[in-house]
């Protein structure tokens, strides 16, 4: 492969601040500075992972971050797949995702991987995926 993963992912906030904690708070995240990044917004990097980060941006007027529609209905990206790094990370962000109210616990089982879904602030659905060995 030409490609060794994905850099970045960048998203629309309503509170960047909010959304930099509970990344935090579940996954362990780095959270960099808020910068400006334009008149009337703002910039805020997420490291979720080794050399993988959520950009995030807060821009006055855009309502973007409010419209959550079914699965399959919210545009070009519907929701994050995040690989946990271990099953004891799985375990431990399964229990932070119930305890932040994010997400209702449910394991699925989709064969080759186990997976949980959650809502971050902003109503972005995210998947926590740990791939069977």
């Amino acid at each position: 492969m030409l490609l060794n993963g994905i850099n970045h992912i960048a998203v629309i906030s309503n509170d960047a601040v909010t959304l930099a904690d509970f990344y935090r708070k579940v996954f362990d995240a780095q959270v960099g500075p808020t910068r400006d990044h334009g008149p009337g917004e703002t910039m805020t990097n997420i490291r979720i992972g080794p050399g993988t980060e959520l950009n995030v941006f807060v821009i006055e007027g855009n309502a973007e971050a409010q419209r959550q529609t079914p699965m399959w209905g919210r545009g070009r990206i519907d929701h994050l797949g995040l690989a946990a790094a271990s099953q004891d990370a799985f375990d431990t962000i399964r229990d932070r995702l119930i305890e932040s109210g994010a997400g209702d616990g449910k394991v699925n089982d989709f064969g080759a991987a186990f997976s949980m879904f959650f809502r971050d602030p902003d109503g972005l659905e995210g998947e926590v995926l740990i791939v069977h060995k």
